[in-house]
C-alpha cells in the first residue's frame, strides 16, 4: 500500500470518527448542581443526606430584598411588595412565600383562633402601630424587616432541588413581575439564581476562552512557521482533538460545568504542544534537504518517545486530580486525561498523513525560518556555560523565599468563593449580610435524650439555652427551631402580646401548648422542625459568611459549650448542613493536593529512571520542576491568595504540563548521548535543537492559559495565572538551570 493510500485511509477513519463526536458533542449541556461539591465519601455527608431527606433542603430558597431608601412604611412600596408576594405564591415551583405584608400573628382565644396581620400596607394610618409591633418582635428583625427599617426580604421557600430550566422560568417571571412593579432597588439571592447565573457565565466564557486561544495559536504559529500551511495544519489537527474530547464527554452524558468548562481551552493549547514538536522537527529536517518520508520517519523516531512520555505526564497530572473528594474535579481531571490521549493520537496518526499528502515545504525557506534559533539558543548556552554558580545560588535563594510565602497561606473558603468581590451576586450577598440575618445555612440536629419528646419542656429548655449562646456568641441573625415554635403558640394564647413570646413557665401552661401542637401536627411549619414521632429536631438559622476556617472555630466553641451546659439525657446534638458539608472540603486540601503531587513525582521519576538507568537524572530531572511549584506557592502566601480547593489543583496541573518541557529536554539528550558526543557538547546540541520547540510550546501554553484570566470566576482566573506563570518559570529554570545540574551532577555510563 502506497503513502498516499495509507494516508486517505487513515483521514477517512478520522472523518468518520469526527462526524461521530460531532453528533455526540451536540448532546451536551450546561449544568451547575450544587450537591457535586460536598466531599464524596466522608461519613458527614451520608449523615447530612438523612437529615435532609426528615427536614428538607437548607438551601432551596430564593431570597429578594427590596429597599426603599427613606423607610420601608410607604404605602406605595408597600403595596408592589404585596403584589409582588402573591404574584411569587402563584408560581410553579414555589413551595411558600414568607413576606412581611402577609405574616400574621397568631392568636388563640378560648371559642376560636384567628390570625392578626403584622402589616396593613393598605392602610397608613396604622403604620405607626405595625412598626411598634414589628420592632418588638424578635423573629422578625433582620428576616423580613431591615434592622434600619429602609428595606423587606421575602424568603422564597422553591421545590427540593429545582433543576435550571424550571428554575430559569421562575427567575425570568420574577424579574418581569419586579421591573413592571418599578421595584428598582432589588437584590436577589439563592442556589436557584446561582444555578441561573453559573451556567450563563459558563457559556459566555466558554466562547470567550476558545476565541481568544484560536487568535493566539494562530499569532504564534506564523510567528514559528511563517507559513499558511504552518498554521492551519496544526489548528485542525487540535482544533479536532478538542472535538473529540467533547464527544467522549457527550457519549458518557457527562454535563459541561464549572471545571469541564476549561476543557477546550485547556486541550487546545495542551495538544498544540504535541503538534508543535512535530512540526518543528520536521521543518528542520525538510531544510537539510531529505524526502518527506524520510523527514517524518526522523521526526517520529527523535520526538516520538519524548511526546509520547510528555503525554503521558501531562495526563498523570491530570488523573492525580482523582485524589479529590469532589466530583466535579474528578471527572475534570479524567476527561482531560482522555482529551490529551486522543491530541497524541491524532498528533501522530492525522498530522503525518496531512503532511505526506500536502506539497513538500521549499527546503530554502525552511531553512531560512529555522536558521535565527540556533544563533539565539547558543547565546543561552554560552551564558550557562559562563554563569554556573550565580544560576545556582538564585535558584536557592528563590527556593528559600517561596518557603517563606508558602508558610504564609492559609487555607479557607467562602460559599460563593469562586466568584470575584465585584461580582453581582456577591454584591446582593453581602446587601443580606448587611441588611437581614446573612445567607451562610446553620443546621443543629436535636436528638431527644431516652423516653423523651422534643415537646418536652426540660427538653425544650435545653434549646433555648442554645438558642441564647447561638445568638449572642456565635453568631447567628435568626434561628427557628421547636423552642420558636412552642414560643409562638405560647404568645398566641396570651393575646399575642410581645412579652409572652417565651418557652411556658410551667407544666400546666406547657400541656395547654402541647394542645395546640397535635391539633397543628400537620401543618408544614410544624414537619419542618419536628419529625412527626417528636423524637428528633431541627434547629436552623442564618448567619454572615464568616468562611471555612472562622466558621471551624465557632463549631468547636459551640461544641463544647453543649458538652458543658447541655444534659445528654434531655438533649443530643450534631451539627449538619450543606455549609458544614463545603467546610469539610478544607480537611482535604493540602492532603489531597500532596498525595497528587506526590503521584504525579513518582511518575516522572518512574520515565526518567527508564531513560537514563539513573537516580541522579531522577533527582536532577525533579528539580528544575519542584521550583516552579515553590514559587508559586510563594506567591499566593505573599498576596494573600487562601488556599481552596479549586486553587489546590493548579499545583498538580501545572506540573503535569510544565515537566513536558524537561521530558523533551532529557529525550533529545539521551539521543545526542547515544550518538556517542561529549556531554557538554550533547547539552549544547539539545539546547539548539530541542530549545526551539520548548519556548515555542511553552508561549502557546501560556498565551492559552493567560485566556483564563479574563473568567469572572477567581478559580479559573487563578488556574490562567498561575500555570502560565509556573510555565514561564518551568522553561527558564529548563534552559539554565537544567543544564547546570546536568553538567555538575550527571556522570553518563563510561564517559
Amino acid at each position: 500500500m502506497s503513502h498516499k493510500t495509507s494516508s486517505l485511509l487513515v483521514l477517512t477513519v478520522i472523518a468518520i470518527l469526527t462526524v461521530l463526536s460531532v453528533f455526540y458533542a451536540s448532546r451536551l449541556r450546561f449544568d451547575y448542581n450544587f450537591d457535586n461539591f460536598f466531599p464524596k465519601g466522608d461519613p458527614d455527608l451520608a449523615y447530612y443526606f438523612s437529615y435532609r431527606d426528615k427536614f428538607g433542603n437548607d438551601n432551596d430558597y430564593l431570597l429578594i430584598g427590596l429597599d426603599n431608601s427613606g423607610s420601608l412604611f410607604d404605602q406605595q412600596f408597600l403595596q408592589k411588595v404585596d403584589t409582588l408576594t402573591r404574584f411569587m405564591q402563584r408560581q410553579p415551583h414555589v413551595e411558600s412565600v414568607l413576606s412581611p405584608t402577609t405574616f400574621k400573628s397568631p392568636i388563640i382565644e378560648q371559642f376560636g383562633y384567628f390570625e392578626i396581620p403584622y402589616l396593613h400596607p393598605d392602610e397608613p394610618e396604622r403604620y405607626t402601630q405595625d412598626s411598634l409591633l414589628i420592632y418588638q418582635s424578635r423573629e422578625l428583625v433582620g428576616t423580613l424587616f431591615s434592622e434600619d427599617a429602609t428595606a423587606v426580604s421575602l424568603f422564597i421557600q422553591t421545590s427540593d432541588n429545582l433543576a435550571k430550566e424550571p428554575g430559569d422560568s421562575l427567575i425570568t417571571a420574577m424579574y418581569g413581575e419586579i421591573e413592571r412593579l418599578g421595584l428598582q432597588e432589588h437584590h436577589l439571592a439563592g442556589k436557584v439564581l446561582a444555578q441561573s447565573v453559573f451556567i450563563e457565565k459558563m457559556k459566555i466564557e466558554l466562547a470567550i476562552f476558545m476565541s481568544a486561544s484560536i487568535l493566539l495559536v494562530i499569532l504564534f504559529l506564523w510567528i514559528a512557521f511563517r507559513s499558511v500551511w504552518g498554521v492551519l495544519v496544526p489548528l485542525v489537527v487540535v482544533l479536532l482533538s478538542v472535538l473529540w474530547s467533547l464527544g467522549v464527554m457527550g457519549i458518557f452524558n457527562k454535563p459541561i460545568d464549572v471545571m469541564t468548562v476549561l476543557l477546550p481551552t485547556i486541550m487546545f493549547v495542551v495538544g498544540m504542544s504535541d503538534v508543535i514538536h512535530i512540526m518543528s522537527r520536521y521543518i528542520t529536517e525538510i531544510g537539510q534537504g531529505v524526502t518527506k518520508i524520510q523527514a517524518l520517519r526522523v521526526t517520529i523516531k527523535e520526538v516520538g518517545m519524548a511526546t509520547l512520555l510528555t503525554s503521558l505526564t501531562t495526563s498523570v497530572g491530570f488523573l492525580t486530580l482523582l485524589t479529590t473528594s469532589i466530583v466535579p474535579i474528578r471527572e475534570f481531571g479524567v476527561y482531560t486525561a482522555v482529551g490529551i490521549a486522543l491530541a497524541f493520537v491524532l498528533a501522530f496518526t492525522m498530522l503525518p498523513a496531512i503532511l505526506l499528502l500536502n506539497k513538500k515545504p521549499n527546503p530554502r525557506r525552511a531553512r531560512r525560518i529555522d536558521l535565527s534559533w540556533p544563533m539565539l539558543l547558543r547565546r543561552v548556552y554560552t551564558f550557562v556555560l559562563r554563569r554556573p554558580y550565580p544560576i545556582l545560588y538564585a535558584s536557592m535563594g528563590i527556593v528559600l523565599v517561596s518557603l517563606i510565602g508558602i508558610s504564609m497561606i492559609k487555607v479557607d473558603t467562602t460559599l460563593l468563593e469562586d466568584l470575584g468581590d465585584d461580582d453581582p451576586i456577591i454584591k446582593d450577598f453581602q446587601y443580606f449580610e448587611e441588611k437581614f440575618s446573612g445567607v451562610r445555612p446553620f443546621e443543629l440536629h436535636l436528638i431527644a435524650g431516652p423516653d423523651k419528646s422534643m415537646y418536652d419542656l426540660e427538653v425544650l429548655q435545653e434549646v433555648d439555652q442554645l438558642e441564647t449562646y447561638l445568638y449572642q456568641t456565635y453568631g447567628l441573625n435568626f434561628i427557628t427551631s421547636p423552642a420558636t415554635v412552642v414560643r409562638a403558640i405560647h404568645r398566641a394564647q396570651n393575646g399575642g402580646l410581645p412579652d409572652y413570646y417565651t418557652l411556658p413557665a410551667n407544666e400546666r401552661e406547657m400541656q395547654q401548648v402541647q394542645q395546640r401542637l397535635t391539633a397543628f401536627s400537620k401543618r408544614s411549619e410544624l414537619r419542618a422542625v419536628v419529625t412527626t414521632d417528636q423524637q428528633e429536631g431541627r434547629l436552623a438559622g442564618k448567619m454572615t459568611d464568616v468562611g471555612s476556617v472562622r466558621a471551624a472555630e465557632l463549631n468547636d466553641s459551640l461544641e463544647a459549650f453543649i458538652d458543658q451546659h447541655i444534659n445528654p439525657e434531655l438533649l443530643q446534638t450534631r451539627i449538619t448542613g450543606s455549609a458544614v458539608m463545603l467546610d469539610k472540603n478544607n480537611d482535604y486540601v493540602v492532603s489531597n493536593m500532596l498525595q497528587g503531587l506526590l503521584i504525579a513525582f513518582l511518575v516522572v521519576a518512574l520515565l526518567v529512571g527508564l531513560i537514563f538507568r539513573s537516580l541522579r537524572m531522577v533527582v536532577i530531572s525533579l528539580v528544575p520542576n519542584i521550583i516552579p511549584l515553590l514559587m508559586i506557592g510563594g506567591i499566593m502566601g505573599f498576596l494573600g491568595i487562601n488556599m481552596t480547593v479549586s486553587v489546590s489543583i493548579i499545583f498538580t496541573i501545572a506540573f503535569g504540563i510544565a515537566v513536558d518541557d524537561t521530558i523533551h529536554f532529557l529525550g533529545k539528550l539521551k539521543v545526542e548521548l547515544r550518538k556517542g558526543k561529549s556531554l557538554p557538547y550533547a547539552i549544547k546540541t539539545t539546547i539548539i535543537s530541542a530549545g526551539k520547540a520548548i519556548i515555542i510550546t511553552s508561549c502557546i501554553l501560556v498565551a492559552g492559559f493567560l485566556t483564563l484570566v479574563l473568567s469572572s470566576f477567581d478559580a479559573t482566573f487563578y488556574v490562567g495565572v498561575f500555570v502560565s506563570l509556573t510555565l514561564v518559570f518551568a522553561v527558564v529554570a529548563d534552559l539554565l538551570l537544567l543544564p547546570v545540574l546536568i553538567l555538575y551532577f550527571y556522570r553518563p555510563n563510561g564517559k
